[in-house]
């Protein structure tokens, strides 16, 4: 609405998909799953809880009744009792049995820990889109010499696809360390007040064996195989801590590569995509800013940066239960969260819409050239009868000169032409040629990139039923 502030991360930049997993829709059903669950269990064991009473809960878990909730949170001042109220107001015999023995962290934190699950599945998603389109990349490229660089001055040649594998690896980690968050997450359970059941076997009338399968009993009806074995009223905020530790890594690697793609935009040696009516600059019109690679640099910050939420909120938990983490959670999370889908979704946009220039890299490769094969003439000509002093002497000096006309006089690199036309060095044109071809310099790039490629298609196969995400880039 233009009269209040709206999030950009849903008005300009994160998908539907990441959108709906934290919207109140998806939320509030899910703690009414999540009471179903928990009165079926209870009745499995033993609790009068009838079938009708059930299936009251189950024919409302999605219609649900806003305004009632927000005229009884106006009322309570509490969000969980007034969503037990309005969901008794629809389910008036169900009423007596709803969030029987539970605490309000039963239905807020067991429901936290789902939406970072279906979250970080949605994101491995897009990570192996994302591989898939640097595996491409790679592939096409990994013969192409390029100049490689050192802080950011010439160095020696590697190839463009080689360049790309170090992006596809810093994703690759970051996969794996998703993967491993993913399969420890753990349901939180049904644990009351301070953490201890009291409350349950209470109304189980001690029966610890019926306390501990009423916790096994609702992780496996939402999909868990496991709870924490022991918590406060609240999991470890540990765990939210490492989940958004892989989303900062993930954020560090898609900052990297976007840095990477400005650099090489600035050098006029790759593009990012650019669509026809696109405008780069209000003021020049002849601009093609790198903007999607700029806007993945800034959001990549505020990811990382937002690590620091969820570390402080684990450290600052008193005992068993603090409320000071309630609001810094409902933003923290969620919002780096769609962030880094947003990300992605640029990462997946950039990377398969790459366009390179082999013209303007091998003219900045044939600009430092000469100078990185000075050490292969010098050889070259030792072996032809030449004495190694004095033709090194003879080459510091020619180098001397070459970079002279270089940054002083605005000239071209004439390093070669001065080697060429000194009789000391004995050089047919040929030969130097020969020295100068630029796949001499490259060392393993090639086969290196060929080498692991392998492993990056081999994780896109375990995944293959992940392959395939429309992307849709807003602005």
């Amino acid at each position: 609405m233009p009269n209040r502030y709206e999030n950009p991360l849903c008005k300009r930049y994160a998908s539907k998909t990441m959108q709906y997993i934290f919207s109140d829709d998806n939320k509030f059903s899910t703690w009414r799953k999540l009471w179903v669950a928990l009165a079926e269990s209870q009745r499995e064991l033993g609790l009068d809880i009838g079938d009708r009473q059930i299936d009251e809960m189950k024919a409302h878990i999605t219609d649900i009744n806003y305004a009632a909730a927000e005229r009884l949170e106006a009322e309570t001042r509490h969000d969980v009792m007034a969503h037990i109220r309005a969901y008794g107001e629809q389910c008036p015999a169900a009423k007596p049995i709803i969030h029987l023995g539970a605490t309000s962290c039963y239905v807020g934190d067991n429901t936290d820990i789902i939406l970072q699950r279906s979250a970080l599945l949605h994101i491995k998603r897009l990570l192996v889109n994302a591989v898939a389109k640097l595996c491409d990349f790679a592939e096409r490229y990994k013969a192409m010499p390029c100049l490689a660089y050192t802080h950011f001055q010439a160095a020696q040649p590697t190839t463009v696809g080689k360049r790309a594998a170090l992006w596809l690896q810093d994703l690759l980690l970051d996969l794996e360390q998703l993967e491993f968050v993913l399969g420890n997450l753990k349901l939180l359970g049904c644990r009351g007040t301070t953490g201890t059941g009291a409350s349950f076997l209470s109304l189980f009338d001690g029966d610890h064996e019926k306390v501990k399968a009423l916790e096994q009993k609702i992780a496996a009806k939402m999909g868990f195989d496991e709870v924490y074995p022991v918590s406060g009223q609240t999991y470890s905020r540990k765990v939210d801590y490492y989940t958004l530790s892989v989303l900062s890594g993930i954020a560090q690697s898609t900052y990297k590569f976007s840095n990477d793609v400005r650099l090489l935009s600035h050098l006029k040696e790759v593009d990012e995509p650019f669509e026809d009516t696109q405008v780069g600059s209000s003021a020049m019109a002849y601009k093609r800013n790198p903007m999607r690679s700029e806007r993945m640099a800034s959001l990549a910050r505020y990811v990382t940066v937002g690590t620091l939420n969820p570390a402080l909120t684990a450290s600052a938990q008193w005992l068993e239960r603090t409320l000071d983490d309630s609001a810094n959670r409902r933003i923290a999370i969620p919002e780096a969260f769609l962030a880094v889908d947003a990300i992605l979704s640029l990462y997946i946009n950039v990377a398969g819409g790459l366009t390179v220039y082999p013209n303007v890299i091998e003219k900045h490769l044939n600009e430092e050239l000469p100078f990185m094969a000075t050490e292969n003439i010098l050889m070259h000509c030792v072996k032809k009868g030449g004495d190694r002093q004095a033709l090194h002497e003879r080459l510091r000096l020619h180098s001397i000169e070459a970079v002279k006309k270089i940054k002083r006089d605005g000239g071209e690199n004439d390093l070669i032409a001065r080697i060429l036309a000194d009789a000391a060095f004995d050089v047919t044109e040929e030969e130097m040629n020969t020295l100068l071809r630029p796949g001499r310099f490259t060392g393993r790039a090639k086969e290196q990139t060929e080498e692991f490629l392998p492993e990056a298609r081999a994780v896109m196969e375990a995944n293959r039923e992940l392959l395939g995400v429309d992307i849709t880039i807003t602005v």
